[in-house]
């Protein structure tokens, strides 16, 4: 077996000779001349020491006891128990709607989950989560999914023992729910902050995936800060950790063994991890936590706007140096945005200071705030920043919606034919001017999504009342154009690519 190996070694040593000399001596000088023009152009590589996987065991051993599994009981019409029972040949393999990550699920669309109404008798159903001690008198924290409709909850320990928990309040809008059993002198966790981070640092997770309790598994941090389609007001840790159904609620370790998060959802075509998993940030939990455990409830704050993304096309139109922030496409009368003087075609670059990439993080920031703080906003209009300062009020009275509009490469002219509306149509619409569109042919705007009976109110944030003030906007535009359209009482900027 040694002489083989040595054999084979040789081999290989050959084929390299070979393939290095092979175009004579020409070939080998011309080879070290390129090799020293690239070394010329490009600076050397940062060299990282190659080191093993950390040894997670001792965080295992030390807090391991501190994570809990949750069972809870709660109730499921007939008509999902009898669709439930045929999920398995579609991908879930029978997950029950009260099971972690069922609406999550649910929201994302994977095939093989039901939908229908809720018409038939209620029949019991059980599911499960995970958990974690953080007070040595018996508070838990979990996610609000886990035991949403949950008539009964109970806690078990790594001892076996038992306890029915109540339910001290739950956030939806974060996820977040606080527990709390009846027992002393229990073990917690270290708690830590998701703020120090690094992408690339090592986690992990411990839950119930399943339902096969203190199940540990490991991986990294994909991305910080992530917003998901689901109007979360979360800044979501994402992790490639296996994260699976019964996993939701239990603790995300940094490899210091400090609580840096919780594992709330994944996302998944299959019902099964792969790959991408969620957990909100310690620092929101604690946040929200502090406020169920004082007053049963957690607050949240609004600004009184409707949003969108800023594509590259809506960057162009309002003379942005890049594609960044939030587009304000409608305000709430009367609202926080409204009294600050916000209008609709601001672009909302920063919050505190704190510059916003994604239309998405401004939700994310404005909730995490409490109702009646004041925050300074650095916004764009007219091709020029200012400075605006607003009282937030209370995201019970109305949230903020965030919509979306898609980018569309089109040529030509806009392809519309407009007319002022007339004062009766403009009271009917709750609108001051616009033009309503009579017919539409194809064209830069038809491709971008504008119909027949849509209202134009505005052109790159400026108010439109005669076709004349479209005109004039398109001749002086160079690349798009940002129309505002009401359509069915709601407010979108579509980005118009002229050519």
């Amino acid at each position: 077996m040694k002489s083989l190996s040595m054999t084979k070694s040789r081999l290989v040593l050959a084929l390299l000779a070979a393939g290095v000399v092979g175009g004579a001596g020409v070939g080998l000088t011309s080879g070290r001349h390129a090799q020293a023009a690239i070394a010329a152009d490009n600076p050397p590589a940062l060299v990282t020491p190659v080191i093993g996987s950390p040894d997670f065991s001792a965080i295992v051993q030390r807090h391991g006891a501190a994570v809990v599994n949750i069972g809870v009981v709660g109730k499921v019409d007939a008509n999902q128990a009898g669709e439930q029972a045929g999920l398995a040949g579609r991908g879930l393999q029978g997950l029950d709607p009260n099971d972690p990550f069922y609406e999550f699920f649910k929201r994302f669309g994977i095939p093989g989950l039901p939908g229908g109404a809720d018409d038939g008798p209620a029949m019991p159903s059980r599911g499960q989560g995970s958990g974690f001690i953080v007070s040595a008198n018996g508070v838990i924290l979990t996610n609000a999914h886990v035991v949403r409709d949950a008539s009964e909850v109970v806690v078990k320990l790594t001892d076996r023992r038992e306890f029915s928990a109540k339910v001290l309040g739950s956030d939806p809008r974060t996820d977040v729910a606080v527990l709390k059993i009846d027992a002393t002198d229990l073990p917690v966790v270290p708690l830590g902050g998701a703020r120090d981070l690094k992408v690339g640092e090592w986690v992990l997770a411990i839950g119930s995936p399943f339902g096969f309790e203190n199940s540990v598994t490991a991986g990294v941090v994909s991305a910080k800060g992530r917003s998901l389609p689901d109007d979360s007001l979360v800044p979501f840790i994402q992790t490639d950790v296996a994260v699976n159904p019964g996993n939701s609620g239990g603790p995300l370790f940094n490899a210091r063994g400090e609580v840096v998060g919780i594992n709330s959802q994944i996302y998944s075509r299959t019902g099964g991890y792969q790959g991408v998993s969620f957990a909100i940030p310690m620092e929101l939990a604690l946040k929200v936590k502090d406020q169920i455990v004082a007053t049963g409830k957690a607050s949240h704050a609004r600004l009184g706007v409707t949003i969108q993304d800023v594509n590259q096309t809506l960057a162009e139109s309002f003379h942005l140096d890049k594609p960044q922030g939030a587009l304000v496409s409608s305000l709430q009368p009367g609202g926080p945005a409204e009294k600050a003087g916000l209008k609709v075609g601001d672009v909302i670059l920063r919050l505190n200071g704190k510059e916003l990439v994604a239309s998405a993080d401004l939700p994310a920031l404005i909730g995490q705030s409490l109702p009646g703080e004041k925050v300074a906003l650095g916004i764009w209009r007219d091709g020029k920043t200012m400075d605006l300062d607003a009282k937030l009020g209370d995201a019970d009275d109305k949230a903020a919606v965030v919509a979306k509009a898609d980018a569309a490469d089109n040529k030509g002219r806009l392809g519309l034919a407009l007319r002022p509306l007339e004062p009766q149509e403009q009271r009917q619409a709750g609108v001051a001017g616009g033009l309503v569109v009579e017919g539409i042919q194809q064209g830069p705007a038809a491709l971008a999504g504008v119909q027949k009976g849509d209202l134009l109110l505005a052109v790159n944030g400026s108010p439109v009342k005669d076709v004349a003030q479209v005109k004039a906007a398109l001749d002086h535009a160079k690349k798009s154009l940002a129309l505002l359209i009401q359509r069915d009482g709601e407010q979108i900027f579509v980005p118009v690519r002229l050519g």
